[in-house]
């Protein structure tokens, strides 16, 4: 018997995939058989044929193997094995109800199969039950099975409403789109709003993705699909949520994504990323935190053309929170005649 752990339900396969396979195709003919065996993979190495290579073996059309392939998956649902077999789709569709009535094909088959071949057969099991319907992949969804086709409608809408929903670069916690998500979807049974299945449903769209630390956004987004270095140093910044020392960052990428980074190169996509604001000596922050970009010189300007004339103290401290640097710095940067001034009052306005 093998078992099938889905998060915390626990299901269990009463059969053998290729064994039921066996007595479905003992009513076809030979040919027919073979070309079944070739188009789907039922075999000891999963592999699949071509139309164009069964043809070849034949020696007949594209054309005529696929009207071979029809007739005998029609075959199949007619012949006495397939009713000897109802209690294999029945189990089959009872799983596919509990893990939410719509999934990815490749999200159900890896729970179902534990190697290619095994997933083969259950695709197989799939394709000839009757319960059992597939909507191909388009440019919105992946690959999808479903034993409810008003649910599956239901879904598709909900997902198209929630990625209109969410910005271009925006980043959600998992939590925060299932709830969004679930606004989206008041009318399906409650039985189906459960975390696990509605993280499933998520994951059949194509244009909404989440992320290396499981956050949730635009596919398209270079916060969600991450592409080098400076997309995995923006999400550990993110993550830390304060400035941080680039050997750091670099250290955190192995470490969290798994990924090579040299300290070198880190520090260099740090450099040319505009995302990034250098706050310190190697001391990294993201400008959405509300960082300047330049050097000390250019943050008391910005400051004193954003504020008007201040006084020394005042200066200090609001440069104190955009740079990590010694006040020395930002006196010696303050006192210099080709950029500031000092007023009759004793205050420092921009020359």
């Amino acid at each position: 018997m093998k078992k099938e752990v889905l998060k915390n339900k626990t299901f269990s396969l009463s059969f053998n995939p290729k064994q039921v396979v066996k007595r479905l195709l003992s009513s076809l003919p030979a040919r027919a058989q073979d070309v079944i065996v070739g188009r789907f993979g039922l075999n000891q190495e999963g592999k699949e044929m071509t139309l164009e290579a069964i043809g070849k073996k034949y020696g007949i059309t594209r054309e005529r193997v696929r009207q071979i392939e029809n007739y005998a998956v029609n075959h199949i649902r007619k012949a006495p094995t397939y009713e000897k077999e109802v209690a294999v789709f029945e189990e089959l569709k009872n799983i596919v109800s509990k893990m939410g009535g719509v999934i990815s094909e490749d999200d159900l088959l890896n729970h179902l199969g534990k190697d290619i071949v095994t997933k083969k057969y259950i695709h197989f099991l799939l394709v000839v039950g009757d319960d059992f319907n597939k909507i191909k992949e388009d440019i919105e969804f992946k690959h999808r099975w479903h034993v409810d086709g008003e649910l599956a409608e239901k879904i598709h809408n909900a997902l198209r409403k929630l990625y209109t929903g969410l910005g271009d670069d925006e980043i959600i916690p998992e939590s925060e789109i299932v709830s969004s998500f679930l606004e989206h979807l008041k009318d399906v049974s409650n039985e189906f709003k459960q975390d696990e299945i509605l993280t499933r449903w998520l994951s059949i769209s194509k244009n909404i993705a989440k992320n290396p630390l499981g956050e949730w956004g635009k596919s398209k987004s270079s916060n969600i699909k991450t592409k080098g270095v400076r997309d995995y140093a923006y999400l550990i910044l993110r993550k830390h949520g304060s400035p941080i020392h680039f050997r750091e960052v670099a250290k955190l990428i192995s470490e969290v994504f798994n990924k090579k980074a040299h300290v070198a190169t880190t520090h260099n996509e740090l450099i040319k990323d505009p995302r990034f604001v250098l706050v310190g000596r190697g001391l990294y922050a993201l400008k959405e935190w509300g960082y300047s970009t330049g050097v000390v010189r250019d943050v008391i300007r910005d400051i004193l053309k954003k504020n008007g004339a201040l006084a020394k103290e005042a200066v200090l401290e609001k440069v104190m929170k955009e740079r990590y640097v010694k006040a020395n710095t930002v006196m010696v940067n303050l006192q210099n005649p080709k950029y500031f001034r000092k007023n009759k009052q004793g205050m420092y306005t921009v020359v």
